[in-house]
């Protein structure tokens, strides 16, 4: 991606080096959480309210960024920006106003108003104090573990958060959560599939408009975020994981549904065309 020359964000609580108690889960489940959990793509509050405990106080240790840990936190806070400018005109054209969300960077673990979360959880979004969590170690991850580096990569996954961020502003997130808590856990899947798939045209809807506006986008860049939403598909995930898929549990979407939904975005820019809740199921 071309960024340079552009303006940072600086709605960006920076907690790096400042952790939170110790994840209560093994190494085996935080693996397992690692795979699967973050590509949440923005719902993690089940895992999240787990962790979550009262009374654990705030551990301060001697931190000293690192050039590579600079430059991601700058390459986060450039995105951000980019996010902020893209759905506060987009929302303005609809007559709304966008009220955007603040990032929080976190080393090891930190605490959300959906309660404790380690690096292992991923990026998220969290609907309850309207702020988007991320541990920067993540890129190292999926470039070296998920085999989805990149820089568009990178910013695939914080476009991706904000757009949960726009589901809450305009109602979807609560609505579904409300419609979930009368499903059986399939249904209620289904809705959470429905989503992610959106929060993912949500990201390509950003990277239009962005690539439009400053020209960011670089030859090989959208093969880089396509290859990222189909490494974190639920099917392949849970092949790679135990062997075999599970339909039913999906609530993320599968690699081609991602791959899709994100370059459906990409092509049209039009966040109108990014209902995924109307279509049949199947079609998705």
């Amino acid at each position: 991606m071309k960024l340079d020359g552009r303006k940072m964000s600086d709605n960006v609580d920076d907690r790096r080096g400042r952790s939170v108690g110790k994840a209560p889960l093994s190494i085996g489940g935080l693996i397992i959480v690692g795979l699967i959990v973050w590509l949440t793509g923005g719902n993690p509050l089940e895992f999240l309210s787990q962790q979550a405990a009262s009374g654990i106080s705030s551990q301060s240790t001697d931190y000293t960024p690192s050039a590579e840990d600079e430059k991601a936190a700058n390459f986060a806070k450039v995105i951000l920006k980019g996010t902020e400018d893209v759905w506060t005109e987009i929302f303005a054209q609809n007559g709304m106003q966008y009220t955007p969300p603040e990032m929080v960077l976190f080393s090891g673990t930190t605490r959300s108003e959906c309660g404790n979360a380690s690096s292992s959880t991923g990026p998220f979004y969290c609907p309850l104090d309207q702020k988007l969590y991320i541990d920067l170690s993540f890129f190292k991850q999926m470039e070296g573990q998920l085999n989805a580096g990149g820089d568009f990569a990178y910013a695939y996954v914080i476009a991706h958060e904000v757009g949960h961020h726009v589901q809450k502003l305009l109602g979807t997130l609560d609505k579904v959560q409300a419609q979930q808590q009368r499903l059986s856990e399939k249904e209620s899947n289904q809705l959470n599939v429905r989503l992610e798939l959106q929060a993912d045209f949500y990201a390509g809807v950003w990277a239009y408009h962005d690539n439009k506006d400053f020209s960011s986008l670089e030859d090989g860049d959208i093969e880089e975020g396509l290859n990222a939403a189909s490494q974190i598909g639920d099917d392949r995930l849970q092949m790679e994981a135990q062997g075999y898929t599970v339909p039913d549990s999906f609530n993320h979407g599968t690699s081609a549904q991602r791959a899709r939904w994100l370059k459906k975005g990409l092509q049209r820019g039009n966040i109108s065309d990014g209902d995924t809740f109307s279509i049949p199921y199947s079609q998705l």
